[in-house]
């Protein structure tokens, strides 16, 4: 009997470069946990999947002590952040999470990239009891880079409508509220006063 030996490699991104039009200051740097918010996102991704890069203005995040690699297509919303981030990689599954979910753990996160590879499909995104994929939260395979890109070519700017044409596995979770996102001052206000 021949045994091979391999292993799948991983890697993580947290998209830190939308606009935050609606929170009306940046997202990624609201103060959370004793440092920002896109921070906290890295650790746990960082934690998750052994290592993490942030996709944003260097400029803006660099202090963070992460790396951040620039958005290839600034202002193509997040299909272009996970366009960038598969551009990027070396890694066959990439971890992908946006900044503003403080609710999503590694241990999560961990399981869904575990998920990801067993499904063996293009992309494996979460899914809560409505149905509603989150591919802000969801583990691609590089493969997806090419489709992806021709979506920000034909102006694709929502994520599930870019990823069409790829298989995309979902998991099933039963209490969405770890996915809860920060758009405006009020969800902000909530989430920080518990």
């Amino acid at each position: 009997c021949q045994c091979y030996h391999f292993s799948v490699s991983r890697a993580g991104f947290v998209l830190a470069g939308g606009k935050s039009s609606r929170m009306g200051r940046d997202k990624a740097l609201l103060p959370f946990r004793g440092g920002a918010l896109a921070g906290y996102a890295a650790a746990t991704v960082a934690a998750a999947a052994g290592s993490v890069i942030l996709i944003g203005d260097p400029q803006k995040y660099g202090h963070l002590g992460y790396t951040v690699l620039p958005d290839r297509k600034p202002g193509a919303g997040p299909v272009g952040g996970i366009e960038s981030a598969l551009s990027y990689t070396a890694a066959d599954w990439n971890l992908v999470l946006a900044c503003d979910m403080p609710g999503i753990s590694a241990e999560f996160l961990r399981g869904l990239m575990d998920a990801a590879e067993r499904a063996g499909a293009d992309a494996l995104a979460p899914a809560g009891p409505s149905g509603r994929l989150e591919p802000l939260c969801a583990v691609y395979h590089r493969r997806c880079r090419e489709t992806l890109g021709r979506a920000l070519e034909a102006g694709v700017r929502k994520v599930t409508d870019a990823l069409a044409g790829l298989e995309v596995a979902r998991l099933a979770v039963d209490d969405a509220a770890c996915f809860e996102n920060l758009n405006t001052p009020e969800e902000w206000a909530r989430y920080y006063d518990r």
